[in-house]
């Protein structure tokens, strides 16, 4: 089983590297981006896609105890990264909690992502009657900041953030062909230089009243560098907050676990992480007892759903638009460059036309065209339980033997189309994955029937 793990690290760490692209970028300064105070603008996303996405246990409402917001990582889904061992341990624990899915399996535009954690921040707060926890791992352990920057308002609903091995200052881990094939916005946005990090970091990396835990492993071979707290990616350092950074070797020098392992196994990750939710302010290393160091893995890890985590990689759909630039199964766009900041982000705000400040709505650019026409979409593994449904804009797709249905785009007017797909998990829970794709006239060199 820790053959099967490394091979998994290891795998993850030569796909990022697959498509990972060097990013050069005009250096800017902290006063161009917005002012941490000003109030965030509106959601873009339409308020019922935000709602389907978040699923939370029934203690969340009214709790006695602070709930977690569990954050996925890039290219997978909540089910994939947290169902069979971070659900299980929070409700063996008496912790309730809340999970959501983010579009393209979080291999989007991480602006767009993070209307979705400002949602579900305001939900479960609202919900809860008090602050809640936001946990998450790799992209899903540095994308909830990007929330926190830039609508101020969230700040004051939130106690812990707790990341594993969170690219909180991208990778620096770089090569493939992103510019010729295009990669997934994400992708791009992950790069040590991607103007997504400058903004995320701009002004202040952590809040007053807030508490920070960063958890990384030394041996991570996806967020890079992955060294001291002085120099690690996932390290955070400058504003208001109350910061502990911490290597898991810093408790158990011994501990080779990976990347992929770091936020999802790990037994001195869980420790740390389980110390931060159930004391005031951030982990601290010294109360965690070092018997853990013996533990094989974190409680809550069930070994059979899935039965390895190589199958989390075979059964992932999202994953595919890692492992080759330019083809992916879940209709991630797939762009040359990397996404333009939204008009918000900037210390010129949106302009007097769009509101002022903060905007009217995040949306600040163009949303991107589905990168084909007609493209195959294959249902989750996870979903393959019962009930498998897909439907866009409301029409109901051929789903072939349970797992694919093709979506034509070709000859559609230019507008913006939903697809659901539904089906029952192995717990029988109903879960619907949306997306959303921005249909584009061809042009007529490429001919009605281009892909």
């Amino acid at each position: 089983m820790r053959d099967d793990r490394r091979r998994c690290g290891a795998v993850l760490g030569a796909l990022l590297a697959t498509v990972a692209c060097a990013m050069t970028t005009t250096a800017a300064r902290a006063e161009d981006y917005a002012p941490l105070d000003r109030p965030g603008p509106a959601l873009g996303v339409p308020a019922d896609q935000l709602a389907a996405a978040l699923h939370c246990t029934a203690g969340v409402r009214n709790a006695k105890v602070t709930p977690v917001l569990l954050n996925p990582a890039t290219g997978v889904d909540d089910e994939h990264n947290y169902s069979w061992n971070w659900e299980p341990a929070l409700d063996k624990l008496g912790i309730p909690w809340c999970a959501y899915t983010a579009p393209y399996h979080t291999l989007g535009d991480i602006q767009t992502s993070g209307e979705y954690l400002v949602f579900a921040i305001r939900t479960m707060y609202g919900m809860a009657g008090r602050r809640i926890s936001i946990m998450g791992h790799s992209q899903g352990g540095m994308s909830m900041r990007w929330a926190l920057r830039f609508w101020p308002d969230t700040r004051d609903m939130v106690d812990d953030v707790i990341g594993f091995s969170g690219s909180n200052h991208g990778t620096t881990v770089a090569g493939g062909d992103c510019a010729a094939l295009g990669c997934p916005p994400a992708v791009w946005q992950q790069a040590a230089n991607a103007r997504f990090i400058a903004a995320l970091n701009s002004r202040a990396e952590t809040f007053a009243g807030l508490s920070y835990t960063e958890i990384w492993t030394h041996t991570d071979e996806v967020v890079q560098p992955a060294g001291d707290a002085a120099t690690a990616s996932a390290a955070l350092h400058t504003g208001g907050g109350r910061i502990t950074n911490v290597a898991i070797q810093d408790v158990c020098p011994a501990d080779v676990n990976e990347h992929l392992q770091v936020g999802t196994v790990d037994p001195a990750a869980y420790a740390l992480a389980v110390d931060a939710l159930t004391h005031d302010g951030p982990a601290d290393p010294a109360r965690v007892d070092r018997a853990v160091c013996a533990q094989f893995a974190m409680p809550g890890v069930d070994w059979t759903s899935p039965k390895t985590l190589q199958e989390i990689l075979e059964s992932q759909p999202g994953l595919a638009a890692v492992v080759t630039p330019g083809v992916n199964l879940v209709g991630a766009p797939e762009v040359k460059s990397e996404p333009a900041l939204r008009c918000y982000v900037t210390a010129a705000g949106c302009g007097a036309a769009a509101g002022g400040g903060g905007g009217t709505t995040a949306a600040g650019t163009p949303v991107t065209c589905a990168s084909r026409r007609r493209f195959v979409v294959h249902v989750p593994k996870a979903l393959r339980h019962g009930g498998v449904r897909v439907t866009l804009d409301g029409k109901r797709l051929k789903v072939r033997g349970g797992r694919t249905a093709v979506v034509d785009l070709r000859g559609a007017a230019r507008r913006t189309v939903t697809l659901r797909v539904t089906g029952l998990t192995a717990r029988g829970r109903k879960v619907t994955r949306m997306h959303r794709y921005r249909t584009c006239t061809p042009r007529a060199a490429r001919g009605s029937g281009s892909r």
